[in-house]
């Protein structure tokens, strides 16, 4: 059974492999600045009015998601991933709605978020979950489709 628990210090490794991986398997992994929250998760989440988890197995993270302040009551999630070996589980919709009602705990009204056009599975899950598409634009070297949903603290409970 997975476990989700808050991101640790020590688990910054294993979640740069996760991240490096699942973007891999899908070609929309590219190396660049985009990438150094990842190096300090700290203070891009978890002190700036957000959260980090990450899903366990055995002891093994498999998986990963988080979001941060993005401005007044609208938070921006992040870097969901699932290892690809443990991909079509469930394991990214429960990491996404333990975070959906995080944010609402602590008084968000709105999340957003983007994705490449290449991770597929990934905006299957998010339209699955009441996102909805506002536009494209590019994240060179990807296109990317920008996604928001408005919460309500009733649906969670």
């Amino acid at each position: 059974m997975l476990e989700i628990r808050r991101y640790q210090d020590a688990d910054n490794p294993a979640v740069w492999e996760l991240h490096h991986r699942a973007l891999e398997a899908t070609g929309a992994y590219f190396p660049g600045r985009w990438n150094d929250d990842l190096g300090d998760i700290p203070n891009h989440y978890l002190n700036n009015g957000g959260e980090f988890l990450v899903g366990t197995l055995d002891g093994k993270i498999v998986s990963m998601g988080p979001f941060r302040r993005k401005y007044g009551t609208t938070a921006e999630i992040k870097r969901m991933r699932v290892l690809p070996e443990y991909q079509r589980r469930g394991f990214g919709q429960q990491i996404l709605n333990q975070l959906e009602a995080t944010a609402i705990r602590l008084g968000y009204r709105e999340l957003c978020l983007d994705t490449t056009t290449l991770q597929i599975a990934a905006q299957k899950i998010y339209e699955k979950n009441g996102f909805t598409a506002t536009g494209r634009g590019q994240v060179p070297p990807f296109e990317v489709i920008f996604y928001h949903k408005s919460l309500n603290a009733e649906e969670t409970k």
